[in-house]
């Protein structure tokens, strides 16, 4: 008789289910084919000797073990669990009826513990839509799913567990996975604009970018508050709707970082990579082709503390996923695709010493020296940066007062409004902020009277703007007027928005 359980393989985002065949008949001999990887070929071993703990040996026949569909490569150690319970069914220990409800996984340790996987969360939300209601996962790894609809999740810790609930027995219940009554919500993001001192233009700035989504730059000497400010972001932006959180928390799960976790993530993730970064750790990739920074700062933020000191080829390679929103992993078998839409956030200093344009007059840097080192990220990479904001040092007064600024929570408030305009105003559009929106819908939605188009017009000659820079200003400016609550953008917007494209004079 054959039996069948079921497993699941994750391909990037994309889900594959993974059925296992297993037949036992006269001959002698086990075989386990279907492409397995050399983990899974090694399994026969952890799932024998895991068996024999609990009493149950292989019969001296010949056992085939089919993973299919066969043309797709099965990696890792995640399907030790469907095949033990597959031969256990084979076996005739457990009946094979209800089997078809169920996805299993997990890793097999020779004593029959059962270790986490990765990828739980993207695995059950597929295979709900495929069908299955039932799943049996590792302990922790199965806390990743408890936040989703639909579905009757396992927690298990040892191969006994899985015993017990495939015979229907009732302490299988006490395995069920829930969401911890009373569990504590999410603290929030340590850092909050109430304690940054002064700054009220990069204040400004900040909150722009984060009511349209719009990518920014903060340029100042050291010491100044960039770096401050910038971890302050998250904490002005609007909380993530359910789809968004499952979205970031399925590449959180693929990259095994949320074992343990109780349920979706609940913050929008804010990414700071050091300067050495590689290009792998940044984009993505490596032999199985995992997530890199950009992905895991999808639907948050990703800053780049002294960017100018990254290499220069590594932020060339951030060009086209700034604009597309995803990044694509290709392999000899198979392609691989991550949603990457985040908000880009950079700081550096204006100069090698550090000290260009301050008051204490430090700097000694030559012209030459200070156009060569602001130069150092590419103009088509900063053409792709809506704001450029110039951070001034704080004066003493302003350092040493007690007086406590704006508070985050007002901040946010302001730029939930301006959130809420642009859901209305984009609703079926498939987009949900203005630094989102394609060219046809500057037309629709960022109209200009003849007197701005022409004072636009006069500037962007005279700046030598780029039409990609053109755009982003009509996208800022929208922003602007939506912040001040205004139905059609000013000619007060427009000067604001083209405030903020200071770079744009410095020859790349």
């Amino acid at each position: 008789m054959i039996c069948k359980t079921y497993a699941a393989a994750c391909i990037g985002l994309n889900v594959v289910t993974v059925t296992v065949e297993t037949d036992i008949s006269a001959g002698v001999g086990i075989y386990i084919v279907g492409m397995p990887d050399i983990a899974v070929k090694e399994s026969l071993m952890r799932i024998t000797t895991a068996l024999r703990s609990y009493g149950y040996s292989l019969p001296g026949k010949r056992i085939v073990i089919n993973l299919a569909p066969a043309d797709i490569r099965k990696e890792g150690s995640s399907f030790d669990l469907a095949i033990a319970v597959a031969l256990l069914c084979a076996m005739e220990v457990i009946e094979p009826f209800g089997l078809e409800n169920y996805i299993i996984m997990g890793e097999l340790a020779l004593d029959g513990r059962i270790r986490n996987i990765y990828g739980t969360l993207p695995i059950t939300d597929s295979s709900i839509a495929s069908g299955f209601r039932k799943f049996i996962f590792p302990h922790d790894a199965a806390m990743e799913a408890v936040d989703l609809d639909g579905a009757t999740i396992y927690g298990v810790h040892t191969l006994a567990d899985v015993i017990s609930i495939l015979k229907g027995e009732l302490r299988s219940e006490e395995l069920v996975m829930r969401r911890l009554a009373g569990q504590p919500a999410a603290v929030g993001h340590k850092a909050d604009f109430k304690d940054v001192k002064g700054q009220a233009e990069a204040r400004r700035g900040l909150e722009i970018a984060a009511a349209g989504g719009h990518n920014l730059i903060l340029i100042g000497s050291p010491g100044c508050g960039k770096t401050l400010m910038a971890s302050c972001l998250p904490s002005i932006l609007p909380p993530m709707s359910k789809g968004e959180s499952i979205q970031t928390s399925k590449i959180y799960s693929v990259a095994g970082k949320s074992v343990g976790r109780c349920g979706l993530l609940s913050e929008r993730p804010f990414r700071a990579p050091h300067n050495s970064a590689s290009k792998v750790s940044l984009l993505g990739g490596g032999s199985d082709a995992m997530p890199g920074e950009i992905s895991l700062a999808h639907n948050g933020v990703l800053y780049l503390d002294e960017v100018n000191l990254f290499s220069r080829a590594t932020l060339d390679l951030l060009r086209q996923p700034l604009e597309d929103g995803k990044i694509v992993i290709s392999r000899a078998r198979y392609r691989v695709e991550y949603p990457c839409q985040f908000m880009f956030v950079a700081s550096m200093n204006p100069c090698p010493c550090g000290y260009y344009g301050d008051e204490s007059g430090k700097c000694k840097c030559s012209q030459r020296d200070i156009t060569q080192y602001m130069t150092r990220v590419s103009g088509p990479m900063m053409d792709r940066i809506d704001m450029h904001v110039f951070v001034k040092r704080i004066p003493a007064e302003v350092l040493v007062a007690q007086q406590k600024a704006e508070p985050s929570s007002v901040i946010a408030a302001r730029v939930a409004a301006a959130r809420r305009l642009q859901l209305d105003r984009f609703a079926g559009e498939g987009i949900f902020t203005n630094s989102a929106m394609t060219a046809r819908m500057l037309g629709k939605y960022c109209r200009l009277t003849a007197s701005q188009g022409d004072f636009l017009n006069k500037i962007i000659d005279k700046l030598n703007l780029s039409a990609r820079a053109y755009s982003r200003i009509l996208k800022l400016s929208r922003t602007i007027a939506d912040l001040a609550g205004l139905e059609d953008i000013s000619t007060e917007c427009i000067a604001e928005a083209l405030q903020y494209r200071n770079l744009d004079r410095f020859e790349h």
